[in-house]
């Protein structure tokens, strides 16, 4: 198949109609409500669903909740409201802090990190990392668990899989903490709930199911994080939000989505995925993106873990005699 630089590029007038016209027709005739509620992140995905949504159905109709809890990146909101405010939306902020916590409390949370680093205190700010040089050298999937100490200093600890889980637990919470809210508000007002998961996070598992993946529709799963950007200048995003790195913004210490998940610059990743989706070869898709076949490779071996391992957050519930319920 024909592999170049071009292939992700989207005529973004026409990809606008299309997506317009489904949400239109969903809240119409799918769901048979009055209009959308979006929740606005100050990050790209969320502020092109937004827009999306506008274009849809007209601004009357979108409500955009900003929901920060207390160790969110305060630019976030900052970013969120200047969005809504450009768009001419209603708009609420609200802290989800006591629902965070009235599931699993914050001092829970920090009492796990103190056992795995001594040094800890509340309000010591934290994240998890991976390696993010996966085309310059191979190298396993272990994360790392940072902790800001009081004096500045950067203490790091290798974590196994059960420490992973616990600590990314308790960051879950906060993306289902929101989907609570955004539920309250799209039943209370007759709303739907519009996703703001894109293509990469979709193939590859960058979501939290019955979280940010628990919605009523998902209008940007198609479209890759490339694809998603190519919108966001269509549309006229805030300046700000397009130059933000993307990141989960659910841990205190910033760390963006290279960081965490993907391992791969992003000038980069979506053209690797659509190539390890399509069976572009190996040898092609290393003389495109000029990078050599042995990067390529560990890519695409990344690709197909990830796709595997995540399989289960793209299905509903399985039933009894073995199919989706």
């Amino acid at each position: 198949m024909q592999f170049n630089l071009d292939v992700l590029k989207i005529n973004c007038a026409e990809e606008t109609k299309r997506v317009t016209q489904f949400v239109t027709e969903q809240v119409a005739k799918g769901y048979r409500r009055k209009g959308v509620v979006v929740g606005l992140s100050g990050g790209i995905d969320s502020a092109v669903m937004c827009a999306l949504a506008v274009e849809a159905v007209g601004k009357d109709k979108v409500v955009g909740l900003i929901l920060p809890e207390r160790e969110s990146n305060p630019v976030s909101s900052q970013y969120a409201v200047s969005h809504a405010k450009e768009l001419g939306i209603e708009f609420r902020e609200i802290d989800i802090t006591p629902t965070v916590d009235s599931v699993a409390s914050y001092s829970q949370r920090d009492e796990f990190i103190r056992k795995l680093i001594p040094g800890y205190t509340p309000g010591c700010k934290y994240n998890i990392t991976l390696p993010t040089d996966l085309l310059d050298r191979a190298s396993f999937n272990f994360y790392v668990l940072q902790v800001k100490l009081p004096d500045g200093t950067l203490e790091k600890k290798r974590l196994n899989l059960e420490e992973f889980r616990t600590i990314t637990s308790f960051a879950n919470i906060k993306i289902r903490s929101r989907m609570i809210h955004l539920y309250a508000e799209a039943e209370r007002r007759n709303l739907i709930v519009a996703g703001t998961t894109n293509r990469t996070e979709f193939i590859l598992g960058d979501f939290c199911k019955y979280g940010d993946g628990g919605t009523d529709i998902e209008a940007l799963a198609h479209l890759y994080k490339n694809q998603i950007y190519q919108l966001a200048d269509h549309l006229a995003v805030v300046s700000e939000i397009i130059d933000r790195a993307p990141s989960p913004d659910t841990f205190s210490l910033p760390v963006n989505d290279q960081e965490f998940f993907f391992r791969i610059p992003f000038d980069k990743l979506d053209f690797l995925l659509y190539a390890w989706e399509h069976q572009v070869p190996v040898e092609q898709t290393s003389k495109v993106l000029d990078i050599s076949d042995e990067a390529v490779k560990r890519a695409f071996k990344d690709f197909a873990s990830k796709n595997h391992a995540t399989a289960h957050l793209r299905v509903p519930a399985y039933s009894l005699d073995g199919d989706v319920s």
